[in-house]
């Protein structure tokens, strides 16, 4: 993606010192000052609708106060190098998007932000709790939950009738079907490569089959057992039974692109092909549709990109960076917010998630639901710094691809293993 990046320039005036009274009361009157800036650094959204919005707030936000607010997006896995750059020289942007254990990874660094947060709650009737946990780190709330993405399956309803079959409630079903469908020149398609939506996916499968990361207290590794090896198997058959071997190197866009393309019958994304799909106005829009995530043996889980709003403790402009904050959470904001990014942005607070947009549209109405299933990466432990360098290395996804590739299964876990005891070594180091 284009690194989009706004610049402001400033004029500067300059004049000689002239000796004497009359002289320096015949100098022109000094500049004004430099009108106050608050920096934040996003993403380049998925919907760009939403940016347009975005920076359109940011504009009335700078009008009502008195400020200028500079909107800087990157492409979104830029975004940690980009973090870890302004946090080590202290300097950059005031305030950061931030998502999965970015609040954790950053604690030290990170403003204090509850009040904000106790605020907006009583406001708009709560917080999902997913979503608090997401931003809530020991000493207190790192960042704002901003919005989560809900993340359902995608399907080609023409491919499944064509071969006479439901979409799939669970994920053992999604092999059956899919057997069929390949068959039929239309695989399915959950990416196994270093892309976010692999790792969504795989948080997906191994909650449903009772698999987990880490132990409840957050310090122990627990993806050594009987239930990961059943994920890992489960991958093994879905790859070799229902997937191309592309899978294995796909980009977040790859599956957008397959089920547009006419050639795949199910991804498991959020709702943005179905988007692309209206906003140009191609036919294939009428045969994609959503159904909610799969489940498993132990139930539906599914683990949502939730993304919040940070603001750096070195920053200078910390009072006005929470003004803005509750600006954007004003309910004819975030309804534009939701309205710009066509369902896309959902909203982490109860009472704002009520907007007619997804009853309007049958294709959306299950949407707000997953929220019911969602926990924040790392469950049944608390997200921490150990869950962000997991996911930053990619740690869960290489352990399958190794297993697809024919390393033993066992042996690929054991190696899944050691690099979670790695991962909280590195945090255990961190802090102190």
């Amino acid at each position: 993606m284009t690194v989009r990046l706004s610049r402001r320039r400033f004029l500067t005036t300059s004049a000689r010192a002239v000796a004497g009274a009359s002289a320096l009361a015949a100098m022109p009157a000094p500049a004004l000052a430099q009108k106050r800036e608050l920096t934040f650094l996003s993403w380049n959204h998925f919907v760009p609708a939403s940016d347009d919005e975005l920076r359109k707030q940011a504009e009335a936000f700078s009008k009502q106060a008195g400020v200028s607010v500079r909107v800087d997006t990157i492409a979104h896995l830029q975004l940690d190098a980009k973090f870890a750059a302004e946090a080590q020289s202290q300097s950059g942007h005031d305030m950061i998007r931030t998502h999965g254990a970015v609040p954790f990874l950053f604690e030290s660094q990170l403003a204090e932000v509850g009040d904000v947060v106790d605020k907006l709650g009583k406001q708009y009737g709560g917080w999902y709790p997913f979503a608090a946990e997401s931003c809530q780190a020991k000493s207190g709330w790192r960042a704002v939950p901003w919005f989560w993405i809900s993340f359902p399956a995608t399907y080609n309803m023409a491919h499944f009738k064509k071969a006479g079959l439901e979409y799939p409630k669970t994920w053992a079903e999604l092999v059956q079907h899919g057997r069929v469908l390949k068959k039929q020149g239309n695989p399915v398609g959950i990416a196994i490569s270093h892309c976010g939506d692999a790792i969504t996916t795989y948080w997906s499968i191994a909650w449903c089959y009772g698999a987990k990361v880490l132990e409840t207290d957050g310090k122990t590794p627990g993806i050594n057992s009987d239930k990961t090896a059943q994920v890992i198997e489960y991958y093994k058959e879905l790859y070799k039974d229902a997937m191309d071997p592309e899978v294995l190197s796909w980009d977040d866009a790859s599956n957008n692109r397959g089920i547009l393309s006419g050639k795949y019958s199910w991804i498991h994304n959020p709702i943005s092909p179905y988007n692309a799909a209206l906003k140009e106005k191609m036919p294939i829009a009428d045969d994609i549709n959503h159904h909610p995530s799969p489940g498993g043996p132990a139930g539906i889980h599914s683990a949502p990109p939730l993304l919040g709003l940070g603001i750096w403790k070195f920053s200078k402009n910390v009072d006005v960076a929470k003004e803005f904050i509750q600006f954007l959470f004003r309910k004819e904001n975030f309804d534009a917010w939701i309205v710009a990014s066509n369902a896309f942005n959902h909203p982490p607070l109860r009472h704002l998630a009520d907007h007619p947009i997804w009853a309007r549209n049958p294709k959306f109405a299950m949407l707000p639901k997953e929220a019911e299933y969602a926990h924040p990466r790392g469950w049944p432990a608390k997200p921490n710094d150990a869950v962000g360098r997991l996911e930053a290395n990619y740690t869960m996804i290489d352990m399958v691809a190794k297993a697809v590739n024919g390393m033993p299964t066992r042996r690929a876990m054991e190696w899944g293993q050691e690099q979670v005891a790695l991962a909280l070594k590195g945090q255990l180091k961190a802090s102190g």
